[in-house]
């Protein structure tokens, strides 16, 4: 029976026309990797694949809610985590546009109070590519004030508290992922704006690219697990001051038109989107908030944007060929390796 079944499907997608036909092998060969991630890995999540910007096909497995029973889906916003510093990087180049930022300029030019030994070295690129040497005194000084974690508090505060230490290293010597960067880039934005980091992005960014699922709020739904049976809710508090490095949630369909419009028009100077692009970090593939990866397609090695999440939970990947062929969105609640994330969603892109 289900050789027949095959032979009725294979039938039915060759009537279909040119378009929808190769529409049809990409989504029963999505569905068939998805299938084999979930039985093999233990994979549960979304996967989509799309090309300038829309979603042409998505795959899921497992609930974004096992609680209420919620599916997951392309419009169903879940944390991205870390992907926030790609949007954070793309608000700062539209600033680097306008001449209210500059990449290599000190950042004590922007924070004036900020100690000036570090603040004449360290410049904005530095930050955005995680090698400005200012080591992450968060945990230390979150656990010996634990009341700390998740309070509210002004940016300058948490620079103070948080991103002042001593360097570890000469800015641009190394990469070091530390949200002490993040913390500084946010301060620095509001700073150099006047107006608080969500409506700035909102500003810069979301709005003008009418994105309005990726936003700070958490809304949809979605519920982040731990890695064990039976599955229990994990959740943490984010404060506000971290927003920039890891504070955002988002639909696979907006960060593919996210990707899209970034990557591929005019949204951004040609300038800007080489500096988005260009790998400051070697041994990280790193350039202004994410990583750019080959990933081989075709037998052919293709450039991508690679932009991934890690937060409670929740795991993601916005992977983006800068040919401008596709994109893919993997997201996943069940804090799935980071590392089969990314081999997931190379499988799928090669689909595309």
């Amino acid at each position: 029976m289900k050789c027949i079944d095959r032979r009725m499907m294979i039938a039915g997608i060759a009537l279909l026309p040119v378009a929808a036909r190769a529409a049809s092998v990409r989504q029963a060969g999505l569905d068939a990797l998805v299938a084999k991630w979930a039985g093999e890995q233990g994979f549960r999540g979304l996967v989509a694949l799309g090309h300038k910007g829309q979603v042409q096909v998505h795959a899921a497995q497992g609930l974004a809610n096992v609680e209420i029973g919620l599916a997951f889906d392309i419009d169903l916003p879940v944390a991205i985590a870390s992907i926030s510093k790609r949007i954070t990087s793309v608000a700062v180049m539209r600033l680097v546009e306008r001449g209210t930022l500059s990449l290599d300029a000190p950042i004590a030019r922007y924070l004036p109070a900020y100690r000036q030994d570090s603040g004449a070295k360290v410049t904005l690129r530095h930050l955005l590519s995680n090698a400005s040497g200012i080591p992450n005194q968060f945990g230390a000084v979150v656990k010996a004030d634990p009341s700390l974690l998740g309070k509210p508090m002004p940016a300058a505060e948490a620079v103070k508290l948080f991103a002042s230490g001593d360097p570890v290293f000469e800015p641009g010597a190394r990469f070091d992922y530390a949200l002490t960067n993040w913390i500084l880039v946010l301060a620095i934005l509001e700073a150099v704006s006047g107006t608080p980091y969500p409506a700035l992005i909102r500003t810069l960014v979301t709005g003008p690219l009418r994105l309005p699922a990726i936003r700070l709020e958490h809304l949809g739904g979605a519920t982040s697990y731990r890695p064990t049976e039976p599955r229990t809710v994990w959740t943490s508090p984010t404060a506000d001051y971290l927003a920039a490095g890891g504070g955002f949630y988002g639909t696979a369909r907006d960060l593919m038109r996210f990707a899209h419009l970034v990557y591929d028009t005019r949204f951004l100077t040609p300038d800007s989107r080489r500096a988005l692009t260009t790998i400051e970090v070697e041994s990280d593939h790193y350039a202004l908030g994410g990583r750019v990866r080959e990933v081989v397609i075709g037998g052919k090695s293709v450039r991508c944007a690679w932009d991934t999440g890690n937060r409670e939970g929740y795991r993601s990947v916005l992977g983006h060929r800068l040919d401008g062929k596709g994109s893919v969105v993997v997201l996943n609640n069940t804090g799935y390796s980071q590392k089969t994330m990314d081999e997931v969603a190379e499988a799928a892109l090669r689909l595309n």
